[in-house]
């Protein structure tokens, strides 16, 4: 694992960084990130060319997080895990839960920390100590120095934290190198799809080569293989035979690996289809799952692309079981508003209207208790996901709720039913309770036979 002191402090131009070298070195690197986070995975997959998974000690079992991390890295040289926010950052501040530290613990890995030792020298010692004796075991094994002046200056923070904490050094990064990531929000997919990035990658894997110690980071880095997790939910039972179409383009693409892989091990088919192309949905599809990303970003390519808003709100109004989050959700609304003033019809199956917002309109982890009866979620069946949106919605007549979000405060009804969608901006986990999966697939398997009548 790769940690951080706190959030901003390099981290995540590490993890790649090394994840670069490494491949460079032509071993298999597994990426995986700590957290909810689409964004990053998104870096760890381009450089990896594997798909990097999220873990999340809240929103998944301690048995879930093993299942993937063993599985995904059962054929890697070596896994990857960047943290989250500070090492210790979690749901409380009283506990762990949630946090970098707990995920590390859980998979049994080696922790490598991320030290911004801009304006310090001796200080950044007492900064590992405390890191070291908070918890125990702290499984910190070795330290990396970010934002150095200079090889002078490492050296310094090297002998003191070396001194006092008893562990290695591996390495340094000096500040104002200009490998800072570039935006880590809007264009970020299609840069990377159309390999925009890879010069970068290959720059920032240059100067990791030259200032951390790889092989001393691969040494230390050296744990048990994980034990393969009996009754597995990713194990494959198929017990249905449907396709799921599921938008993908550079508007919507945020979508856990692990939905994904819990809807084909039941015997799902997954079609992918393309609104941003204009493509309609796939005419065998049973069910249709519409994700998050960046629609406000594409509005007005999204609102001239006629063939797949027509195809999708048909199908919604015939029966096609369809799951929309976040940014699918607003795409399904009668239009988005710019933060201009500009308003672009959508496919208008959802009655109201999204306003884009100049800051952040909600974030954190969310509790989903069903609330009625539908092809997802019966009443008191519940999930785990999470929000994070510029946007708020406006609705024009009175929604049919799909669910409640749980709070201390007691259950807020969100998320609305249309004809035979499920829509709202949480963001699904299905391996918090793969029984919403099949609930899915069953009523896709029912929409398939009344297709046939």
């Amino acid at each position: 694992m790769i940690a951080g002191t706190s959030s901003g402090v390099g981290k995540t131009t590490l993890t790649i960084g090394i994840m670069a070298a490494l491949k460079k070195r032509n071993l298999v690197v597994q990426g995986f990130k700590c957290g909810p986070d689409y964004i990053d995975p998104s870096y760890h997959t381009a450089v990896t060319k594997r798909i990097s998974r999220n873990i999340d000690s809240w929103m998944l079992s301690r048995e879930v997080i093993r299942d993937i991390v063993e599985r995904s890295g059962r054929d890697a040289d070596i896994s990857i895990i960047e943290g989250v926010m500070g090492y210790f950052d979690g749901k409380s501040p009283l506990e762990n839960t949630g946090s970098a530290a707990e995920i590390a613990v859980i998979t049994e890995s080696p922790v490598l920390l991320v030290v911004d030792c801009s304006s310090m020298a001796r200080s950044a010692a007492a900064i590992v100590k405390g890191f070291q004796t908070l918890h125990e075991p702290s499984r910190i094994v070795g330290v990396i120095a970010n934002r150095v002046g200079s090889e002078g200056h490492f050296n310094i923070v090297k002998t003191a934290i070396e001194q006092e904490c008893k562990i290695p050094v591996i390495g340094y990064m000096k500040k104002n190198n200009d490998l800072h990531l570039p935006s880590r929000h809007l264009g970020l997919i299609p840069a990377i799809e159309r390999g925009e990035l890879d010069s970068y990658f290959d720059s920032l894997a240059q100067e990791v080569e030259k200032t951390i110690d790889l092989n001393r980071l691969l040494s230390i880095s050296e744990t048990n293989n994980l034990q393969e997790v009996e009754n597995s939910i990713f194990h494959e039972d198929p017990k249905v035979n449907v396709i799921i179409a599921v938008a993908k383009d550079a508007a919507f693409n945020f979508y856990y690996e692990e939905n994904i892989q819990l809807l084909k091990s039941r015997g799902a088919e997954i079609q992918y289809f393309s609104p941003l192309a204009n493509e309609p949905v796939p005419e065998d599809a049973d069910g249709l799952y519409i994700g998050g990303g960046f629609p406000e970003e594409f509005a007005e390519q999204l609102a001239n692309n006629e063939v797949s808003k027509q195809s999708i709100k048909e199908l919604i109004e015939n029966g096609l079981p369809t799951v929309a989050e976040c940014g699918g959700f607003m795409y399904l609304t009668k239009s988005i508003q710019s933060t201009e003033g500009i308003s672009y019809p959508m496919v208008g199956i959802i009655d109201g209207n999204v306003m884009m917002q100049p800051k952040l309109a909600a974030l954190g982890y969310r509790e989903i208790v069903g609330v009625n009866n539908n092809f997802l979620m019966g009443e008191g069946e519940t999930a785990k996901g999470h929000e994070f949106h510029y946007s708020t919605f406006i609705p024009n007549t009175e929604q049919v709720p799909a669910y409640a979000l749980k709070s201390r405060f007691g259950q807020k009804q969100d998320g609305c039913v249309v004809h035979s969608l499920i829509a709202g901006y949480v963001h699904f986990h299905f391996a918090s309770n793969p029984k919403l999966i099949d609930n899915w697939l069953n009523a896709c398997l029912k929409y398939q036979q009344q297709k046939r009548k």
